[in-house]
């Protein structure tokens, strides 16, 4: 974990209940690189000689990785696209392209949150959504990966909330050049890094059966698991590391699990899953046995500047 101390954030690890602490001058992003070796032996550092300890409920947590180097969100769960298609009243049959190499976007390292920050609506939006993905951090550089060996490359996961400005996207999708400001407000990482070894009984093959799920209000909206992944994690590094190289540190989204978020549920009739996009006061939290739980609070947009057509 990644937490607010008096020295300013401080790397921590979860034990007890509590969180031990490790000496200001070390960050979770400096404990990555190797082949975890580095990570290992700071854990035991901190089970056995913490700095501090302190209880869970009493500390503020800060993303693990604040400020990653680099963020890209991947497509890798085609029933979620299935069902935005579907509420949006398009045919539900998808463009080859989407089963030839798996769809991602660059996310914006400087819009990243801790996991109980409040989350201010995106400026001039009015139809303001979550989503429900886990993030692979990478703990090993790499470039030009095997889809078989690329995944030994994840240092651990983290929920990843991309918060979603669904009328800009539309605007967004028009122009034709990718993600904009639809993507650009907030990024919730957290609220700690699980390492692929805690996560060793729920393999699945080459993945992991992650179960996740999404409240709002305390209202069940999805849940599912990182186990009906259409493209492995394997498959999506192997890709994203064509021609360049993943960093230490760089955060990898899953994509929206199918019904994790409130686009996917506007044609619904039940209440229970939309009464409305996000509006001020709502809490909107992403719980895991493996992965723990977020909860944030939505809060009112800051004023924005128009521009000459009113945007």
């Amino acid at each position: 974990m990644t937490y607010e101390s008096a020295a300013g954030p401080r790397t921590g690890l979860l034990s007890d209940g509590g969180v031990h602490g490790l000496p200001a001058d070390v960050s979770l992003l400096a404990l990555l690189g190797d082949d975890g070796s580095r990570l290992a032996e700071a854990g035991e550092a901190a089970r056995s000689r913490p700095v501090e300890i302190r209880p869970l409920d009493e500390v503020r947590l800060l993303a693990p990785i604040p400020r990653p180097p680099a963020i890209r969100d991947g497509l890798c769960f085609l029933d979620h696209l299935r069902g935005c298609y579907r509420a949006l009243g398009r045919p539900p049959e998808l463009h080859p392209a989407w089963s030839q190499a798996p769809a991602f976007y660059f996310g914006n390292p400087a819009a990243v949150i801790g996991p109980y920050d409040d989350v201010p609506i995106a400026p001039g939006c009015r139809w303001f959504d979550f989503e429900l993905e886990v993030g692979a951090v990478i703990g090993r550089a790499g470039r030009d990966l095997h889809p078989a060996t690329a995944a030994t490359h994840i240092a651990g996961f983290t929920f990843f909330n991309d918060w979603s400005a669904r009328d800009h996207q539309m605007r967004d999708m028009a122009q034709g050049i990718g993600m904009g400001k639809a993507k650009d407000s907030a990024i919730t990482l957290g609220p700690s890094l699980v390492t692929v070894d805690e996560l060793e009984p729920l393999r699945d093959g080459p993945g992991f059966s992650v179960e996740v799920a999404a409240t709002v209000n305390g209202r069940e909206i999805a849940k599912g698991s990182l186990a009906g992944m259409d493209w492995s994690w394997g498959e999506l590094l192997a890709y994203l590391s064509r021609g360049t190289e993943l960093r230490p540190g760089d955060v990898i989204g899953s994509g929206t699990v199918p019904g994790g978020c409130l686009l996917e549920h506007v044609d619904t009739t039940d209440l229970d899953a939309f009464t409305g996009w996000l509006a001020p006061g709502d809490v909107v939290s992403l719980s895991s046995p493996a992965l723990g739980e977020t909860r944030q609070t939505v809060r009112p947009a800051t004023p924005m500047t128009l521009l000459r057509t009113g945007y």
